[in-house]
């Protein structure tokens, strides 16, 4: 069975109810490239009239995350991801629809095939920047991911 969008959101739903609830919605998802968006409202804003960052991270997160997970899917090995770490800058209030972008596919091939090849955990650093709808660049996130093959 194939990841799609649709079914992403489903999951956010039934298993990451936070991000659903505050609009963390995947609108793209191809081999390459993930889009992620989440519009500012009442509900994920922090007091300074703007999207709260926590909000921004899911959404940065996923848009990294669902690549990952699409490719574990694709090699049809048990694998297992794991974020080991993050790092974030902002460079302007987030406000309006912010739409994170990944793509960085090409790095979760290299990172799976070593994976299976040398049967050791790997890591990979993936980027999802965050724009506005005047395309202007709000914030940028970097997850380190870790994938190993399970026994």
């Amino acid at each position: 069975m194939r990841i799609t969008p649709f079914k992403l959101n489903q999951f956010l739903m039934l298993k990451l109810p936070a991000a659903y609830f505050t609009g963390v919605r995947t609108t793209y998802l191809d081999a390459t490239k993930c889009e992620v968006t989440v519009k500012h409202k009442w509900i994920n804003q922090n007091p300074f009239n703007s999207m709260f960052w926590a909000v921004q991270g899911m959404a940065a997160e996923l848009a990294t995350g669902a690549l990952v997970m699409q490719k574990i899917k694709e090699s049809g090995k048990n694998i297992s991801m794991l974020v080991l770490n993050n790092n974030a800058s902002f460079m302007k209030k987030a406000t309006g629809r912010i739409t994170f972008t990944c793509i960085e596919g090409s790095k979760i091939d290299e990172a799976i095939a070593k994976a299976i090849n040398t049967d050791e955990g790997q890591t990979v650093w993936l980027s999802a920047n965050g724009v506005n709808a005047d395309g202007i660049e709000v914030c940028s996130f970097n997850f380190e991911w870790t994938l190993k093959v399970k026994p």
